[in-house]
């Protein structure tokens, strides 16, 4: 197994084309992980100066203001991230493809291109990734999942997994279910959150103030997380441990499942997942036309 000092991933030059919240999210965990100096990370856009300013003030990478073109920073990175919105990502694609080599490692972290469509785009001879991370990667508490084309290599894999990995977790899957991805951990923080935002309510009825309210629930949710993950216990054992027969846990459980609750988020998850397919098949179809 290739070893990521092996790789020379610290020598390689980076090119982020797109600079929103999530390639600044893993701009920053390649340079707090130190696997990349700021000065081998440039980060383009079509017209936002600000942005690119804010970005170079923030973290130290280069952008066209410190003297170079989107151009030559495309042209010269080891690898690219294509991180534009998907409404832009066709036509933006397929303007810089001509800048690309078959030499570089394209990383998408657009949700709902397939890699059939980038391959199309940029020529089958590209070594492609598909990434759908999630928006805790900008903590550094991310969940990314990752499929590879066929002309990836076992070293750009290895690349590929360090990068996420300084973000969060990810988990390398069949590019048939990236869909699902989305679904589960895509989408999954918005669950979370409407969760809290029900309990914050619930909290706020209850009698306490909307700060008490929050305080209260953020621990709560902060809490439970982490004794999953620390005693390793599945979510059904612990819950079995809190809930006594005829008890107050109990009697909360049985009416949330009473008024569908567990149903509601599984149903929820499937129509992300769906939405997903149709979001992608849109892309795939303006495409051919």
């Amino acid at each position: 197994m290739t070893t990521l000092t092996d790789t020379g991933i610290g020598s390689m030059h980076i090119s982020f084309y797109g600079a929103g919240s999530m390639a600044e999210a893993i701009a920053r965990g390649l340079i707090s992980e130190e696997l990349v100096a700021p000065g081998k990370i440039s980060m383009l856009n079509r017209s936002n100066a600000e942005r690119l300013n804010e970005l170079h003030g923030r973290y130290g990478v280069l952008t066209v203001q410190q003297g170079s073109s989107n151009e030559s920073y495309l042209q010269e990175a080891d690898i690219v991230f294509l991180a534009m919105k998907p409404k832009d990502a066709a036509e933006a694609i397929a303007a810089i493809a001509p800048l690309l080599s078959p030499k570089q490692l394209i990383v998408s972290v657009i949700a709902g291109l397939s890699i059939a469509s980038l391959e199309k785009l940029l020529g089958s001879d590209m070594p492609i990734v598909r990434t759908m991370p999630n928006t805790s990667s900008s903590i550094g508490l991310g969940v990314t999942g990752i499929s590879y084309s066929s002309n990836v290599t076992e070293q750009q894999r290895v690349i590929t997994e360090a990068m996420f990995q300084s973000i969060g977790m990810n988990a390398v899957v069949e590019e048939s279910l990236q869909d699902s991805v989305t679904g589960v951990s895509g989408s999954g923080p918005a669950y979370i959150y409407f969760i809290m935002e029900a309990m914050m309510r619930g909290a706020s009825e209850l009698g306490f103030d909307e700060a008490t309210a929050k305080e209260l629930v953020v621990q709560t949710v902060l809490g439970a997380a982490q004794m999953v993950k620390e005693t390793g216990e599945s979510p059904q054992e612990l819950r079995r441990k809190v809930t006594s027969p005829n008890g107050t846990t109990q009697a909360a459980i049985e009416k949330m499942t009473e008024l569908g609750l567990p149903d509601a988020i599984v149903q929820g998850m499937k129509r992300s997942t769906e939405r997903a397919a149709e979001i992608g098949a849109a892309i795939g179809r303006s495409l051919e036309a």
